[in-house]
C-alpha cells in the first residue's frame, strides 16, 4: 500500500519519468534525466525508498526517525533511505519526496526547467 502511495506521488509531479533498473531490482524516478527517487530493497530485503535531500534536513530526520538512514548505495550526505514499512509518517515521506523533486528540478538548466513546465 505504501509503495502505491510513493509511486502515485512521484508520478503526480510534472515531467517525471519512471523506469526499472533490472540489475538493481529498483524502480527509479527521474526529472530532466536526473534521478530524484528510487524504490528498492535494503541488504536484508526490506523495501526502501531513497530520496535526495539537503544535508541539514537529512541529519534532522535521521535523528528523529530510526527508519530513515543515510542513503543506501548513494551519497550519504545528500540522500536518505527510508524503510517503506517503517514508522515514518506519510506526511514526512510526502515532504521528503517533494523536497527531493524540487532539489533536482532546481539543479536543471533553465531551458530544461522551462521545457518541463511548458509540457
Amino acid at each position: 500500500m505504501m509503495y502505491e502511495f510513493i509511486q502515485k506521488h512521484c508520478l503526480s509531479k510534472k515531467g517525471v519519468i519512471e523506469d526499472y533498473k533490472e540489475e538493481w531490482d529498483a524502480v527509479r524516478y527521474f526529472i530532466g534525466g536526473k534521478m530524484f527517487a528510487m524504490v528498492g530493497n535494503y541488504k536484508d530485503g526490506r523495501p526502501i525508498v531513497s530520496l535526495k535531500r539537503t544535508p541539514e534536513y537529512g541529519i534532522e530526520v535521521q535523528e528523529k526517525y530510526p527508519d530513515i538512514i543515510p542513503g543506501y548505495y548513494l551519497n550519504k550526505v545528500h540522500w536518505s533511505s527510508i524503510f517503506i514499512e517503517g514508522n515514518v509518517p506519510e506526511k514526512i515521506l510526502r515532504e521528503m519526496i517533494d523536497q527531493s523533486y524540487e532539489l533536482v528540478f532546481k539543479s536543471l538548466t533553465k531551458s530544461v526547467q522551462k521545457e518541463i513546465l511548458d509540457r
